[in-house]
């Protein structure tokens, strides 16, 4: 049985969708103002994951996955602004490269991206409900704002009280509110800003109401999981409930899941900080299956601390797992087998990629371990390895090309390595040692590990 912790109720739960036919998840998306860091690499595959492993249970077909684009914001706004470019070219480029990344990292794509400039009507009807159901009112500024005095289970996901919150010295003072914890739905239009036509005036909506009318509109006014970065539990993640429920008079969610930051030197990752390091610059140096796997060595909410010791720690994982799998052909795995039990038992106590991560070694090593005596298991154990690591989006790559650098291409560098591997060969097959540890030092320098087995000499890149 799954079991997932329900922030909402701070346990883990049996996990039971509402309609065995159609599960839904939805995930708070991108702003798309910027290229994405590690942090968002974070959310896209911790939920990549979450979906994954929803499909393999129910059929890929029973699943719909939501991950909204905030593509209009203040940040947007200010940064299309600084260039001197309309923001739906802003907008239109970064979403671009979210893709590629996303992409890369080996993350499926949802089923739908809704965008919050295409769902003005949801939106501005959704804020019409609550005006006139009494949980929202127009100030005199032109904003609109929901009234969170009116909506009693107010801070139930974030264990934050009204009186706290009013009594806390980060509250902003706003004449125009009734009350200073009250937010904005719809913010009535300023210069050099976009707008559309609405009730109240022209404007664009807050950034909550977005989600809102985005995921009840594509899942129903109630559905199984809604997640994202711990960071959006509160206000976001609290203020869409209040308006989800409020104007559709239905639960909104069952399931609330949050991953723990990413963190650098004991702060959080974060544009705001500036402490932040793209995906492509990662990628720079280091293979896209690397950062994946690197994300899922930490349990999902607990904090991930970067470093490039910790990606090269993740990166000679990888180049063991995969010269495990060099050279043996891999067999359907068997079912109900001790190792697929193991798997199933940790990747259903709320996706324990840890513990997965340590089973696949074990894998590993089982495997290099018959490959001399015993080819068939050998390959069952391949096969068993490779099952697992599809749930999770790892080993799917070659082993020759991880290991040769990451490319199927066989490059002119390649064939010069394999000609000198091949006079190494001739020069251990005269007993001239003294050549043949003369090219294996040239390789070495080359960042060219050479392994010499049973089978043969097979290289890889350091």
């Amino acid at each position: 049985m799954l079991k997932v912790h329900n922030n909402l109720t701070k346990q883990k739960e049996v996990f039971t969708p509402i309609d065995g036919n159609n599960v839904r998840l939805y995930v708070c998306g991108m702003t798309v103002y910027d290229y994405c860091h590690i942090g968002h690499a974070r959310v896209l595959v911790v939920f990549d994951v979450v979906y994954r492993y929803l499909c393999h249970l129910y059929g890929r077909d029973k699943v719909t996955y939501i991950r909204n684009i905030t593509d209009i914001d203040d940040k947007i706004i200010h940064r299309a602004n600084e260039n001197g470019e309309d923001f739906n070219q802003l907008t239109a480029r970064f979403i671009e490269a979210m893709h590629v990344d996303a992409d890369l990292l080996g993350v499926l794509r949802p089923n739908e991206e809704p965008r919050a400039t295409l769902y003005m009507k949801q939106i501005i009807d959704m804020i019409g409900a609550l005006v006139d159901k009494g949980y929202a009112y127009a100030a005199s500024n032109g904003d609109v704002y929901y009234d969170v005095s009116k909506f009693a289970p107010y801070g139930r996901l974030s264990g934050k009280q009204l009186e706290d919150l009013r009594a806390g010295e980060r509250v902003e003072i706003d004449a125009s509110k009734d009350d200073p914890l009250d937010f904005v739905l719809w913010k009535a239009v300023k210069p050099d800003e976009p707008s559309w036509d609405s009730p109240w005036g022209k404007g664009r909506p807050g950034w909550h109401i977005e989600c809102s009318a985005m995921s009840t509109h594509c899942l129903g006014n109630h559905f199984d999981i809604h997640g994202g970065g711990l960071d959006l539990q509160f206000p976001h993640h609290e203020n869409e409930i209040a308006q989800s429920c409020a104007a559709t008079g239905d639960k909104f969610v069952n399931v609330w899941m949050h991953n723990g930051f990413v963190r650098i030197d004991n702060e959080k990752m974060s544009k705001s900080l500036g402490n932040f390091f793209t995906i492509r610059d990662v990628l720079a140096r280091y293979d896209a299956e690397v950062i994946r796997y690197f994300i899922l060595t930490s349990h999902y909410r607990s904090p991930l601390n970067y470093s490039d010791h910790h990606l090269d720690t993740a990166k000679a994982a990888l180049t063991t797992l995969y010269t495990a799998l060099r050279g043996v052909e891999a067999e359907v795995a068997a079912q109900d087998n001790a190792y697929q039990a193991r798997f199933i038992a940790a990747i259903e106590d709320d996706f324990n990629t840890p513990e997965i991560l340590a089973l696949l070694f074990e894998l590993a090593k089982a495997i290099n371990r018959e490959k001399a005596s015993n080819a068939d298991k050998a390959r069952q154990y391949a096969g068993q390895l490779l099952w697992m690591a599809s749930l999770v989006g790892l080993l799917q790559q070659q082993p020759e090309a991880f290991l040769r650098g990451g490319s199927d291409a066989v490059s002119e560098h390649d064939d010069a390595i394999e000609q000198l591997i091949q006079q190494r060969l001739q020069a251990r097959a005269d007993k001239n040692w003294a050549e043949s540890d003369r090219i294996r030092d040239e390789l070495k320098v080359q960042g060219i590990v050479l392994e010499d087995g049973p089978q043969g000499t097979t290289w890889r890149r350091q």
